[in-house]
Parts: C-alpha cells; sequence; structure tokens
C-alpha cells in the first residue's frame, strides 16, 4: 500500500480565514503547497511577510509567489485603487463593499488549478466565506461549485482537482474557534485592508475579525490602531 500523502494547493493571502484553511488542511494530512497571489493591492507586503511566516510555521517548503498586479491595472476596488478611500466597517453586510476586487477568486482559482495540474495536487482549499463574508459575490457556495465543473471540463481527463472551501458555511467566531481548536498561529495572520504597521480596527476586515475574537472572549493576538468593542454595535 502506497503512503505517499495527497498533495493540496491552499490559496494563503496571509489573512485568518486561509491561515484556518490551512490549519485545517495540515490536520487532515496532506501534503501542502502554498499558493500566494500579490495583485497590487494595498497590504501586499505585509500579506506577503504573513504568508511567509505561515508557510515556515507549517514547513510548507512548496510555495509561489505569483504578480497579478493587472487587477490593479483594472481597478474598480477600493483595495487597488488609491483613489478610491477604503470604507468602514458594514457589520450587516447590506451592500457589496467597495473593497471587492471584480472577479478576483475566479482568477486566483484559475492560477491554482493551473499549478496543482502540474505539481500532482488533487485539493484547493481556499479559506471562501459566505455566511459572515462582507457580501462578495465570489465567496459563494454555488460559486464553487460552479467552478468545479469549469475544472472537470477545462482539465485533462484523467486530472482529478476539486476545490474545497472547510469554512464556507461558518461564521467568523466559528473559524476563531477552530482555528484555536488547532492551534492555528492567529498572530502571524494579516487581515487589515488599510494598514501594514498596526492593523486599523476600522475597516470591516478588521471589524469582523475584532467581532469574532470579542464572541469567543478572547483578544486578538495582532497589534491595532484602534480596538473598537463591535458587539454592542451589531445586532444578530
Amino acid at each position: 500500500m502506497s503512503t505517499t500523502q495527497p498533495k493540496a494547493v491552499i490559496l494563503l493571502s496571509g489573512g485568518m480565514d486561509s491561515l484556518v484553511a490551512t490549519a485545517i488542511a495540515n490536520a487532515q494530512g496532506f501534503a501542502l503547497a502554498a499558493m500566494h497571489v500579490n495583485y497590487g493591492q494595498r497590504t501586499w507586503q505585509k500579506e506577503l511577510e504573513s504568508f511567509r511566516a505561515i508557510c515556515d510555521h507549517y514547513n510548507i517548503e512548496q510555495r509561489l509567489e505569483v504578480n497579478a498586479d493587472f487587477l490593479a491595472q483594472i481597478g474598480g476596488s477600493s483595495l487597488t485603487d488609491y483613489s478610491m478611500p477604503v470604507g468602514g466597517a458594514d457589520l450587516q453586510g447590506s451592500s457589496i463593499p467597495t473593497s471587492y476586487v471584480p472577479f478576483r477568486n475566479a482568477g486566483f482559482l484559475s492560477m491554482a488549478v493551473s499549478w496543482s495540474e502540474v505539481i500532482g495536487a488533487s485539493k484547493i482549499f481556499i479559506g471562501a466565506v459566505e455566511e459572515d463574508s462582507s457580501g462578495y459575490p465570489d465567496c459563494r457556495k454555488v460559486f464553487y461549485d460552479a467552478f468545479n465543473k469549469v475544472i472537470e471540463l477545462g482539465t485533462k481527463p484523467e486530472t482529478n482537482i476539486e476545490i474545497l472551501t472547510p469554512l464556507i458555511e461558518m461564521q467568523k467566531s466559528d473559524i476563531v474557534r477552530k482555528g484555536m481548536e488547532l492551534d492555528a498561529p492567529f498572530n502571524l495572520s494579516w487581515s487589515c485592508y488599510k494598514s501594514e504597521g498596526q492593523a486599523c480596527g476600522l475597516c470591516d476586515s478588521c471589524a469582523r475579525r475584532l467581532r469574532a475574537f470579542e464572541l469567543m472572549g478572547l483578544a486578538d493576538p495582532i497589534d491595532y490602531e484602534e480596538r473598537p468593542l463591535y458587539i454592542r454595535k451589531s445586532i444578530f
């Protein structure tokens, strides 16, 4: 019987969600290969630093750092267009925020599928979250179900690659809980949309992260410029 570990590619931004997705894949016994994409986002240097630190933590040697700054040239997102301000917290998710990068995840997944086909990975892990996300259309389960069909139709007949979204139905607080269970190094992750020194604490991503830790009765281990209390401001 072969003892070769099945291989999985992790789309690892360096954020909290992709960190926990990495921890889950690691706990499931996959041999991990990690992909990071620089797409001209405001905090690309900090995110890359987090990616490398998380890879070091999990002893991930097979890594791919991709430059996709054409997304910044296309624009349309406050993460890549510096003329657009990064919006504050919208914890009720009433509309798609300006931080949405048009069709970004489709591009990321396409690159991950290409790499997976070359290196023989059978799974792609992505830390997408639908229920407690910012309303991004490319973070919905139906999108990933459809993309798995695209992979089936667009790769070699003998290729068998599946996208896995282990966080897709979780709330952010559930993700913190799962990460704590798996001893994920939250201190190495970065979620802020605006800052690379200290996290701002005010953007939508910081707010969702801080609220999740509050709900779990835990202190987020990264440094913030401001640490507002978000539970009392939210309706659950």
